[in-house]
C-alpha cells in the first residue's frame, strides 16, 4: 500500500467561505448567492475541490451543510452522484449543533441534538462516509462573571453526553470525532486530556486540528502523541502562534481566529515531526487540508498538497 493510499486528502468547505472567491463584498453576499443560485453555488464549490487536486469533502455549517446539498441536488443520491462524477468522496461531516446548543445538559436539549445527529448520520452513510466531526462547547472569557469552571464535574456531565451520542451514532454505522476547536473545552492540552480520560474510546474519537491546538497555546504533536489511538481524521492547518489568554470568547471568536492562521508551512506546526508521528503510530485515513475562508482556495489547496507530496510524503513511506 502506497503512502497516498494510506493518507487520503480532502478539504473542509469552510475553506470556500471568503467573499473574494465569490466576487461579493462580504459574508452576507455569500449567503445571498447560495440562497438565490444554489445549483451554481454548489457546482462552483465541487468543481473547485476537484480542480485543487484533493479527493475528499468535509461538509460543515450552512450554506455548506448536508441539508443544503440535499435540497440543491434533489436527493442524497443525486448529491453523491455529483461527488462521484468529479472523482470526489464524502470524507466526513462537521456537526456544529453542540456549540450552538447553549445548556445542552438538559435532557430535552440532548434528545434534540441526538435526533439531529442521527439524521445527519443517515445522510453520511448514504454518501459513503462513516465519520462525523463535532465541535465542543466554547469556554468562557477569562475573568467573566459569574465564573464557570471547566472542572471535573462539568467535564463528567459533558463526557457522559458525548459517550451516549457516540453510541447512538455507532448504531447508525458512523463514528463520532471531537474536534480541537480553539477556545472550546477541547483544544488546550489539559482539556483534551481531561475529556479523553472521561470518554469511552469505543464511542468517542478525536479530530485534532493542528492550527487550533497551537492557537490554544499547546503543541499538536504532544497532544496527538498522547491520544493517537483515538484519532480517526485530522485537520491539517498552520498557525502563527497562540492567542492572548484574555481574548474575548463570544459570537465573533471564529473571526478573531483568522489572523492567527496562515499558509501551509508558514507557521508553527512542525510538519516533518507531524508526518513522522503519523508514520510511526501507523495512522491511516483522511487528512483534511483546511483553510479558513481562503481568498484563492484552489491555488492554496493545490500548493499545500504539493508541499505535502514533495516534502512530507517521502518521510511517511
Amino acid at each position: 500500500m502506497t503512502s497516498t493510499e494510506r493518507l487520503r486528502f480532502g478539504v473542509d468547505l469552510v475553506t470556500f467561505f471568503h467573499p473574494g472567491f465569490w466576487g461579493v463584498e462580504n459574508y452576507d453576499g455569500i449567503i445571498a448567492f447560495a440562497r438565490s443560485q444554489p445549483r451554481a453555488f454548489w457546482d462552483k464549490i465541487l468543481d473547485a475541490v476537484e480542480a485543487s487536486g484533493v479527493t475528499g469533502v468535509e461538509l460543515t455549517f450552512s450554506p455548506f451543510n448536508w441539508q443544503d446539498a440535499t435540497k440543491t441536488y434533489g436527493s442524497v443520491e443525486a448529491f453523491a452522484a455529483e461527488l462521484s462524477r468529479r472523482g470526489l468522496t464524502l470524507a466526513s461531516g462537521f456537526f456544529a449543533e453542540l456549540e450552538a446548543a447553549g445548556d445542552f445538559t438538559e435532557a430535552s436539549a440532548q434528545a434534540a441534538i441526538i435526533d439531529k445527529a442521527e439524521k445527519y448520520a443517515e445522510f453520511l452513510k448514504a454518501c459513503g462516509s462513516d465519520i462525523m466531526v463535532i465541535g465542543a462547547p466554547l469556554r468562557q472569557t477569562l475573568g467573566a462573571q459569574p465564573v464557570r469552571f471547566f472542572d471535573f464535574e462539568q467535564a463528567r456531565k459533558i463526557a457522559d453526553f458525548l459517550n451516549r451520542l457516540g453510541a447512538a451514532l455507532h448504531a447508525k454505522g458512523v463514528r463520532l470525532a471531537l474536534h480541537t476547536e480553539a477556545h472550546s473545552i477541547f483544544a488546550a492540552s489539559r482539556d483534551v486530556d481531561l475529556l479523553m480520560l472521561l470518554t469511552d474510546p469505543a464511542y468517542l474519537h478525536m479530530c485534532p486540528d493542528t492550527a487550533h491546538i497551537i492557537v490554544a497555546g499547546s503543541d499538536p504533536l504532544q497532544v496527538v502523541e498522547r491520544h493517537h489511538e483515538r484519532m480517526i481524521i485530522a485537520h491539517w492547518k498552520d498557525a502563527l502562534g497562540p492567542m492572548p489568554a484574555d481574548t474575548p470568547i463570544d459570537e465573533h471568536i471564529h473571526e478573531r481566529h483568522h489572523p492567527y492562521f496562515c499558509g501551509f508551512g508558514l507557521g508553527r506546526v512542525d510538519w516533518p515531526g507531524w508526518i513522522r508521528l503519523l508514520r510511526d503510530r501507523g495512522y491511516k485515513g483522511w487528512a483534511i487540508l483546511e483553510l479558513d475562508a481562503a481568498p484563492d482556495p484552489v491555488a492554496d489547496i493545490a500548493n499545500g498538497l504539493k508541499l505535502v507530496r514533495q516534502a512530507l510524503l517521502p518521510t511517511y513511506r
